[in-house]
């Protein structure tokens, strides 16, 4: 009897010992992962920031990896004089919101796979603060601010020798129509804002975006080098391989950048060809797009009074004219 008590023992204690080790091992692994976390490799990139803010102003920034793949987990740290980075909470996209509150904010964003394990990260980015006495700028959301080269290539001027070859990395990720918004009434502010500085009337400028803006996809996903879109009634899928760009040259002389994917395989509903235009001529991450599809590459470069036009998923109506007014 005693030596069966005496076995009974040994065992428990060999069983405490081993659930101390395994403890132990998580432990130890989960500080590897702790310590690891901020030594993944650089291969994301930040755009948006602006060349300084106005406390209150709002900062939008959009993080885009250097190659493609098949992760959105992205998290959002930021810290302050090198100290430790935090967790931003509520940014689980690839899209950081967040107020102009402290200068000199460090932000960066790390992805993680389907394990949740660590897989690339952004440089970081500085946010500087300058509450200077100079009305004009605050008037104006420096989120979106540009310096006068970008500015002329947004509103169409520019070299040919700008222009550079672009991948769907730059437009990556769940994206909506605003042509349902138009329609509900909710774009109203923003077409009588524009009035107010041209010789068109609210109403007027409503006509005009209604023709730019039909569609029947409302949605539209991009994820590496497949295109889903939605209808109110079908969801239908294909892949597109890059097709180059054209430069189109408009009535007012001012010109555009088209950038072409070709169909390669999927859905025969889906066009042979998709044209992406975003006011921008080299790589960067678009914040809205124009896009025309249709299977004549030709003909489709002829259209310039139907643009549907698309906005990131996650905004509603207050979110949408704020960007849109922010332009």
């Amino acid at each position: 009897m005693k030596k069966k008590t005496v076995l009974i023992s040994f065992i428990i204690i060999a069983f405490l010992l081993v659930l101390t080790a395994c403890q132990n091992s998580t432990e130890e692994e989960q500080g590897n992962n702790d310590i690891n976390l901020h030594d993944v490799p650089v291969q994301a990139s930040i755009d948006g920031l602006a060349h300084h803010y106005h406390t209150g102003d709002t900062i939008e920034l959009v993080v885009r990896a250097d190659e493609i793949n098949d992760y959105r987990d992205w998290h959002w740290y930021t810290r302050v004089d090198d100290k430790e980075w935090l967790e931003a909470s509520d940014q689980s996209h690839n899209v950081f919101h967040a107020v102009a509150e402290t200068n000199g904010l460090e932000i960066k964003a790390i992805l993680f796979d389907d394990d949740h394990q660590p897989h690339l990260q952004s440089d970081s980015v500085t946010v500087m603060i300058d509450d200077h006495d100079d009305d004009h700028h605050h008037e104006h959301d420096h989120s979106h601010a540009h310096d006068e080269s970008s500015e002329a290539v947004y509103n169409g001027y520019f070299e040919d020798t700008a222009i550079e070859d672009r991948t769907l990395l730059d437009w990556q990720g769940d994206w909506q129509s605003v042509y349902p918004y138009l329609l509900a009434g909710d774009l109203d502010p923003v077409f009588e804002k524009k009035a107010e500085k041209a010789d068109m009337t609210a109403e007027e400028y409503k006509e005009y975006y209604t023709t730019g803006y039909e569609t029947d996809v409302e949605r539209i996903m991009i994820e590496g080098d497949t295109f889903t879109f939605y209808t109110q009634d079908t969801e239908m899928s294909a892949s597109y391989t890059y097709d180059s760009y054209e430069v189109l040259t408009y009535e007012k002389g001012n010109r555009g950048v088209r950038y072409i994917f070709k169909r390669t395989s999927g859905d025969e509903d889906m066009p042979h060809y998709i044209q992406f235009s975003d006011h921008a001529i080299a790589p960067q991450t678009a914040h809205h797009f124009h896009l025309y599809w249709g299977n004549d590459r030709a003909q489709l470069l002829e259209e310039v009074t139907n643009w549907p036009t698309f906005y990131p998923y996650r905004l509603d109506a207050d979110g949408l004219v704020h960007d849109m007014l922010a332009h």
